[in-house]
């Protein structure tokens, strides 16, 4: 009796499981543009946004960062910034991913070859439905 009691709690906990993982899909979203770039001052690692949500912080970042380009025109009530960062050599924006509880996934790839400063990818994706990036509150 006891072993059919334990089967059976585990065949329904699996049920939950599968059940709440089904909920639980992650929806992609597009990253509709991206910037890349080095900054080998180790000071301005700790400055490091998740997400920027205004063209004031935008521009702060940019000038701090030393970014060559313009500060680009983003339309923030539509769309956010979100940001991945790297030691190594090399980094790219692997993509976003936004759940049901709204926090968007940022990820990236990069090499494990460490480097002085950080490599730095910022991509435009849109806003909606997002609370939070990476499990941190918008800015």
């Amino acid at each position: 009796m006891l072993k059919q009691s334990c089967f059976l709690f585990a065949v329904l906990s699996a049920g939950l499981l599968a059940s709440s993982e089904a909920h639980a899909q992650k929806k992609d979203v597009l990253v509709v543009k991206t910037w890349s770039g080095s900054v080998t001052d180790e000071k301005l690692q700790k400055d490091r946004p998740e997400a920027v949500t205004s063209a004031q912080q935008l521009e702060k970042i940019w000038k701090a960062w030393q970014i060559e380009d313009a500060v680009p025109k983003i339309e923030f009530d539509k769309f956010l910034v979100v940001a991945v960062y790297s030691s190594g050599s090399k980094l790219s924006l692997a993509g976003a991913k936004l759940d049901d509880n709204g926090n968007l996934e940022v990820l990236g790839l990069g090499t494990r070859d460490l480097r002085d400063g950080f490599r730095f990818v910022l991509g435009v994706v849109s806003n909606d439905g997002v609370k939070t990036v990476n499990g941190k509150k918008l800015p």
